[in-house]
């Protein structure tokens, strides 16, 4: 079993702290704080002595910069930051990477792997059962198991799910697919991604999932199909 991975992140934005929640609570197995405020999170960091800091640079009234030179030596950290001009001052300072915003989740999982290498520990594989998105002003939490498909309506998703009511959440499909699970879940068209485990026959045309439910494949997307194993 994986050990827990203690994280703290610290940004001026509380939607940039959102994402990076959502990508911990995905990897599985970490234990994150998060602070808007700079100086509360310094002080988070030396109460708290985490394995890895999420530091963005630019934030009001106060340089990442500069908060970087004052963690504890043991401390990885890893820049989180709209600007590539600070870039090379941010490796000067050691920092493990530079995740510029917006970033993927799989260009966030690299940046924890060579974190946790530096550690000397084994990377970490999502381990994640859930994903958690916003409809309207609530978070809702979706075990992936649960959902059958997602549908891209204009800037919103429709996650179309088993046994609860389809979750309305303002979200592009590109950034809900890198929530999900590359192993559990397929995109086959512009406006669709499919769980895998839900599938019960395709071809190049269409893709029919255990509810009967019939979606189309884009033509750029035959091609991923070849990955299927469908019993």
């Amino acid at each position: 079993m994986n050990e827990i991975v203690r994280c703290v992140a610290i940004d001026d934005e509380p939607l940039a702290l959102d994402v990076i929640q959502k990508f911990c609570q995905r990897m599985g197995q970490v234990e994150l704080k998060t602070s808007t405020d700079p100086q509360e999170g310094l002080e988070m960091i030396r109460q708290f002595h985490p394995d890895i800091v999420f530091l963005d640079i630019e934030m009001e009234g106060t340089n990442g910069l500069d908060l970087a030179a004052q963690l504890p030596k043991e401390c990885c950290f890893i820049f989180t930051t709209a600007y590539l001009r600070y870039a090379l001052n941010g490796f000067d300072l050691d920092a493990v990477d530079y995740l510029h915003k917006p970033f993927a989740f799989s260009r966030f999982q690299t940046a924890f792997a060579k974190a946790m290498r530096r550690m000397g520990r084994e990377a970490m594989k999502s381990t994640a059962q859930s994903i958690v998105v916003k409809q309207e002003y609530k978070n809702i939490t979706i075990p992936l198991d649960d959902i059958l498909y997602v549908e891209a309506l204009e800037s919103y998703c429709k996650i179309h799910r088993a046994t609860e009511k389809s979750v309305l959440s303002r979200i592009l499909l590109k950034n809900l697919c890198s929530m999900l699970p590359q192993e559990s879940f397929l995109r086959i068209h512009r406006s669709f991604i499919v769980s895998k485990s839900k599938i019960k026959c395709f071809n190049k045309q269409e893709v029919t999932l255990c509810n009967g439910k019939v979606l189309p494949v884009g033509r750029q997307y035959v091609g991923q199909l070849s990955t299927l194993n469908i019993s």
